[in-house]
């Protein structure tokens, strides 16, 4: 039985248990969600792995998606990139790889960390097919399920799977006529091309079934994705987006009522003011599934600080309740990223969560302690709080400590020194805020 076929039958599963110990919630709070769809545990049963809670009432999780491409391929980096991903903080890691051997990159991948891993066999399934076929519209359908099946025999956490793309949204892109950043899903631009190609229903929506017996078998955790996401701002939330976030949110709780847990995932590039929208529309079609956003990115002029742009559009949809957070790097649209960037990576993306977290959650304890502790001038205890205490330490170190209580910032000229002890003692005794 799955995670959460056990839930709706009463159970408290380890996994469950775990979940709410890490959130400080009760286990049968997890329970409820779980079996209602509205939080989802990426525990495959054919691999150890860290539990992670994603969904309703818990902390916005992290995704680093790492993998290899066509033009550069090293595995050893593809492994580095996983353990700083870990290191730095991510809860879950997506392995993307689309070049060289992809089965052996995988596995090298998953061994060397404990994140429940994600994929989207779409990409193994067409990288097999241009080699053995010579083109990834000559892929037979069988190699689709075959490659599906076999990543989830090996342990991967969660998938995502292009199920909204189908002839009716494909033909409402046709006649919208126009799309600035045109379709930037590699996933969805691959699929479209098999299906005009080939004169066929995408089989992953048309044998939907398949695919939830399938994950379901190993319960893996379905990720509805947006093959039809905007790759431009001036696409953001167009006809044919919000088309397939429909069918994916239907296919949501299908999923989940055939005993699959299920999650949405949402819009790459969007201007702020459509973010709460989106949220919205997300969590009512789909009986609030959680929400995956892939960003999002709020600007195309910023290559070089795409991991900005996104880490605005994540803080704004962790505050209006996007449940899960994909990364985006300084590299993003520039390069394959490096290990450096995908630390740059993470951690934009956990301050963007922490600040959603302080709105959605009211997690605000940890900023009031960080305050008195610069008011105090205790270092040690500024760093422990912090979201990244070694590049905190590497700062202050290199500026010079001051006199021990100061740093160089202000130096004697600290404001903390100049009215130190007034007021204190009053605020302490009325703070209930």
């Amino acid at each position: 039985m799955t995670q959460i076929e056990r839930a709706k039958a009463g159970e408290l599963t380890e996994e469950i248990r775990a979940v709410a110990e890490n959130e400080g919630l009760s286990p049968e709070t997890i329970r409820e969600r779980v079996a209602k769809g509205q939080i989802v545990i990426p525990a495959n049963k054919n691999r150890k792995s860290r539990i992670v809670g994603i969904g309703k009432g818990l902390r916005t999780k992290i995704n680093a998606s790492i993998g290899t491409s066509t033009d550069i391929i090293d595995l050893d980096m593809e492994v580095e990139k996983a353990r700083v991903a870990e290191r730095y903080g991510a809860d879950t890691l997506m392995d993307l790889s689309v070049g060289g051997d992809i089965k052996a990159i995988r596995k090298a991948v998953m061994e060397a960390i404990t994140l429940p891993v994600g994929t989207v066999p779409l990409y193994e399934a067409f990288a097999i097919a241009i080699d053995k076929y010579g083109a990834a519209v000559d892929m037979p359908e069988e190699l689709l399920w075959e490659v599906t099946e076999r990543q989830c025999e090996e342990g991967v956490g969660f998938m995502a799977i292009h199920c909204g793309i189908n002839r009716r949204t494909v033909e409402m892109l046709r006649r919208q006529k126009y799309r600035y950043g045109g379709l930037v899903s590699k996933g969805g631009s691959y699929m479209v091309a098999w299906m005009e190609h080939n004169n066929k229903e995408n089989p992953l929506y048309e044998h939907f079934d398949r695919v939830v017996e399938i994950l379901k078998k190993h319960d893996v955790v379905l990720s509805l994705g947006n093959g039809f996401r905007a790759g431009a701002i001036h696409d953001s939330t167009d006809r044919v987006q919000i088309q397939e976030l429909l069918i994916n949110c239907e296919l949501a709780e299908i999923g989940r009522e055939m005993g699959c847990q299920t999650m949405v995932e949402g819009p790459g590039h969007i201007p702020i003011d459509e973010i709460e929208a989106n949220v919205i529309l997300e969590k009512r079609m789909s009986g609030e599934a959680p929400f995956y956003m892939l960003g999002p990115i709020t600007t195309d002029i910023a290559p070089g600080y795409d991991h900005i742009t996104a880490a605005i559009g994540a803080a704004l949809s962790s505050a209006y309740g996007a449940d899960f957070i994909c990364y985006v790097t300084p590299s993003e649209h520039l390069g394959l990223p490096f290990p450096e960037d995908v630390r740059e990576g993470v951690m934009a993306a956990r301050v963007a969560a922490h600040i959603g977290d302080m709105i959605k959650l009211k997690k605000r304890d940890r900023d009031k302690e960080m305050s008195k502790a610069r008011r105090d001038m205790d270092w040690n205890k500024q760093f422990s709080l912090c979201i990244d205490q070694e590049r905190a330490k590497e700062i202050k170190d290199k500026r010079g400590n001051g006199d021990g209580s100061t740093c160089t910032m202000c130096g004697s000229f600290c404001a903390n020194h100049i009215l130190s002890g007034m007021f204190i003692k009053d605020l302490e005794g009325s703070d209930k805020r």
